[in-house]
């Protein structure tokens, strides 16, 4: 994880969003919202946009936010086909303004994704990694556990981006790879030299890829072994990775493990070939996460303690990007509140309270929040417009 590694980590991460702007985004035409807390709430009814803004705001960070939507899917129904999000800033004394965007394609035109910082245009998402860190849970993860693996890649793969902002570059990559080595094993199955050179430059993403992805699980296990309370309304959690790769790199060094990675690669391509895909690598690793203070794998546990369980993961992670980075995140809980009984809740503002970062929260009943009264801005969202105060 060598972009942030270098990172100074004097800056407090006392990282406030002042001012939130969408034009043409989703159901919001024309939103100008200004914030003074560090606690923000949103309330209103199913469908009036509460999510749409913590969409806005995960679209700072790499990929594409946290519905993982399409670009043209994002701009609102009836507008000009683009959007635009902006974002004011502060840490300190200082301020910065950041932008994304989407322009359509024209007549000599393609799509193209904007991004800028202070009025500049930068060439990526990733460049907003400098000035902040954004992570979130959403109801769409409540199944996490006794999903699909590939679910909690993926989940694993957003742990490491707020630390590691190349990550998503690298992870794709390994799949562009992966993708031409498997045509080719198709197409010319005995193009011995062109398989060596694709076989050499997967093992090459393969391995830091899954270096990336073990520093930040045996990271993230340890601040959470550290920390751990078996009285807390959270349960804790016992984090490790599970594959053949994760294996490989745990016990050799890099390019020994390239290497070798290498070889089952040589040796497994007829067995690929039949099967029509890489039967080995980071892209079979599974997250196995287990309920620390019963010892039980997580997918056994019941329904409230998973949700428990993944409340105060995402919590462990804000703390971990925050050590790793210097930035304290942008905490975005989705839905979060309504489903948690009174002590959980109340103890979910506790965790919450210390964290350094600004947390934003959406909710259906604005009594949910009646705890945070006088230290939350108060938003009430009706049809793409928003009411602050909650009235």
């Amino acid at each position: 994880m060598a972009p942030d590694q270098d990172r100074p980590t004097d800056q407090g991460g006392q990282l406030r969003l002042t001012r939130l702007t969408c034009r043409d985004f989703r159901n919001h035409a024309d939103l100008e919202l200004g914030l003074n807390r560090r606690f923000v709430a949103l309330v209103g009814e199913n469908g009036a946009g509460k999510t749409n803004l913590l969409e806005a705001i995960s679209l700072f960070s790499p990929g594409r936010g946290l519905r993982r939507a399409e670009f043209a899917g994002m701009a609102r129904t009836g507008g000009t086909g683009g959007f635009a999000v902006s974002m004011g800033l502060t840490s300190g004394e200082d301020e910065h303004r950041v932008g994304t965007g989407y322009e359509p394609a024209g007549l000599d035109t393609r799509a193209t994704r904007l991004c800028r910082v202070d009025g500049g245009s930068v060439p990526s998402p990733i460049a907003f990694s400098e000035f902040l860190r954004v992570v979130w849970l959403t109801p769409d993860l409540d199944g996490l556990f006794r999903g699909p693996a590939g679910d909690r890649r993926r989940f694993l793969d957003r742990l490491v981006l707020a630390v590691d902002a190349s990550h998503g570059a690298r992870v794709g990559a390994l799949e562009r790879a992966l993708r031409s080595r498997n045509r080719l094993l198709d197409e010319r199955p005995d193009d011995g030299r062109w398989l060596d050179a694709i076989e050499r430059e997967v093992a090459e993403l393969a391995v830091a890829v899954a270096l990336a992805r073990r520093e930040t699980a045996e990271r993230l296990d340890r601040l959470i072994a550290e920390g751990r309370d078996d009285g807390q309304p959270f349960p804790w959690a016992g984090v490790r990775l599970e594959g053949d790769m994760d294996d490989l790199v745990a016990v050799w060094p890099a390019i020994e493990a390239e290497d070798r990675y290498r070889q089952t690669l040589r040796q497994g391509r007829q067995r690929d070939r039949a099967a029509g895909r890489t039967l080995n690598g980071p892209q079979t690793t599974d997250l196995v996460v287990r309920h620390g203070p019963k010892d039980v794998p997580a997918a056994t546990a019941s329904t409230g303690e998973q949700k428990a369980l993944l409340i105060g993961l995402v919590l462990a992670h804000a703390r971990l990007v925050q050590a790793m980075c210097g930035l304290a995140p942008v905490v975005l809980l989705d839905e979060v509140a309504a489903h948690l009984d009174p002590r959980r809740r109340a103890g979910l503002f506790d965790a919450l309270d210390a964290l350094p970062g600004q947390v934003w929260m959406t909710g259906a009943d604005p009594a949910l929040f009646a705890d945070l009264a006088g230290r939350a801005d108060v938003i009430r969202v009706v049809d793409g417009r928003v009411v602050q105060g909650g009235a």
